[in-house]
């Protein structure tokens, strides 16, 4: 009933919003001028035409395909259409493709919720769900004809496959979500690492190895706090004292596993069941090997436009990605609650904390400095809110990127932190890595390409555990931005004087 209620919920916005979209904005906008006529030119049965500016494979006109051929009996016996299948692909059609997918997406959303969270009710998980589905970049693009939605969709349906345990249609979504995006291929490597920590660290054997040592600790333990407790009946009772000490050795004794006892476990375990995870993860394997063949041919990742998107170290691009995701959820970050549970994180461990802190700052500090890249679509376009952010915060005084170093640790460590609450640490240093690889070798600010990652953030982290208030401030703060944005994109059109036509602001 929860996902029904889901779907049911998000066609009462996505339905009204894109007949608005579609009837202010009936002409292909931005990106969509090349999307558009190129899934027309499939639809007229030309499947060779390509268009060299298309950086992207085709797979998103593929499902467009599927979708107009799904209405297109619909569409004739309503008279909305000629006979004529390749008039029935016009622009409002093919955005609707992205339409029915977001609500797909939605349902995906509430299931992993579902997975992750047993216990939660459905109420919860609806509304986390439908919370999520709001977070303004997807939201956005729900509208227009662009591959944000349809590639997060099929990352969804194989993350939800893989946690199901079912890699061979796992690996099947993982190849269509790299059909529509090529660098899905990362999110593939980051499923299939995270079905093989599922695997290994959750294996019957380690599970009995796990078992053993938790025995042997409570043992311990449990001899140690005897010894505690009868060396203080011998004392003089000073009750608040003793019990801090006692819990303090007790505590100490069980902080026993952490990142290289992680590391080590799944190295151990996977050498010795190798064959049997080469084997379980074959399909993934197959996809890889089938991608790496595909650059070679290709002779890089991009599709088109090869010029104007080189691989570049741009390390400042992780930067920003954190502080983005951090404001988008501000009241997870910047809380009272969590400021008090970084500083207790802190004073744990604080020589390794203060010397992780001073090494995060120095590399941010060098990630700003030498590899902030400002590309010539972010200087000349002034239609994307990254030319107002580039110019009129980051670089508005040279020691602005600099000063800002401080906010892009403090949002990574929150991020982090809240990930590790739930996950291992491994998979964190996975999420991590993963992460960097997407976004670092991109030279474009492009807020689109944190979609994925701040999905995962928010399906993984312990937010999930956070009340019903919690998220409502988040919609909240989604559905102000959400208005602010469509407010602008349809209702404040200008004109650049060097062109003609009506340009609009957009992500």
């Amino acid at each position: 009933m929860g996902k029904l209620a889901v779907a049911a919920v998000m066609s009462l916005w996505v339905i009204p919003m894109s007949i608005i979209v579609n009837h202010i904005v009936p002409e292909p906008y931005m990106d969509e001028i090349f999307h558009v006529p190129q899934a027309q030119q499939y639809c007229n049965g030309n499947l060779r035409s390509w268009d060299p500016m298309i950086t992207t494979p085709p797979g998103l006109y593929y499902l467009s395909l599927a979708h107009v051929a799904s209405l297109f009996p619909g569409m004739l016996l309503m008279g909305t259409t000629s006979q004529s299948f390749s008039q029935a692909c016009s622009t409002s059609v093919l955005r609707s493709t992205n339409a029915v997918f977001a609500v797909l997406c939605g349902v995906l959303v509430y299931e992993i919720i579902r997975f992750l969270g047993p216990n939660l009710s459905d109420r919860k998980a609806a509304l986390m769900a439908l919370v999520m589905t709001l977070y303004p970049l997807h939201w956005f693009f729900t509208f227009l004809y662009y591959t944000d939605v349809a590639s997060l969709t099929a990352f969804l349906a194989m993350y939800l496959a893989c946690l199901r345990k079912r890699y061979i249609l796992s690996a099947l979504f993982g190849a269509f979500a790299i059909f529509i995006r090529q660098t899905n291929i990362v999110w593939m490597l980051f499923v299939a690492c995270s079905g093989v920590l599922d695997f290994t660290l959750d294996s019957p054997r380690q599970k009995q190895k796990e078992k053993v040592d938790q025995d042997s600790d409570h043992q311990s333990i449990d001899g140690k706090e005897a010894t505690l407790r009868s060396n203080l009946r011998k004392r003089k009772p000073d009750s608040i004292l003793n019990r801090f000490d006692l819990g303090k050795s007790i505590a100490s004794t069980e902080d026993t596993s952490g990142l290289l006892y992680d590391v080590y476990t799944v190295i151990s375990t996977s050498w010795s069941m190798k064959w049997k995870v080469l084997v379980t993860f074959s399909p993934f394997i197959v996809v890889v090997v089938a991608f790496g063949i595909f650059i070679i041919w290709n002779g890089g990742i991009v599709l088109g436009a090869k010029e104007a998107h080189v691989v570049s170290p741009h390390f400042a691009q992780i930067m920003y990605f954190s502080l983005v995701s951090a404001l988008f959820t501000a009241p997870l970050h910047f809380s009272v609650a969590q400021l008090r549970t970084m500083l207790q994180e802190l004073r744990r461990n604080w020589p390794l904390s203060l010397l992780l802190t001073l090494l995060a700052l120095l590399a941010g500090l060098a990630s700003v400095h030498f590899f902030s890249l400002a590309h010539p679509y972010l200087l000349a376009d002034n239609r994307h809110y990254p030319f107002y952010l580039w110019r009129k915060i980051i670089n508005v005084h040279w020691l602005m990127k600099y000063m800002l170093v401080p906010v892009y640790i403090y949002s990574w460590f929150s991020i982090l932190t809240l990930l590790a609450r739930t996950r291992r640490k491994i998979w964190v240093l996975v999420y991590f890595l993963a992460t960097c690889a997407v976004l670092v070798p991109t030279p474009l600010i492009e807020f689109r390409y944190y979609t994925i990652p701040f999905y995962i953030f928010m399906l993984h982290s312990s937010v999930r555990n956070s009340g019903c208030a919690t998220w409502l401030l988040i919609g909240a703060v989604f559905v102000c931005i959400n208005m602010f944005t469509m407010g602008m994109f349809l209702f404040r059109p200008f004109k650049w004087s060097h062109e003609d036509g009506v340009q609009r602001f957009i992500w």
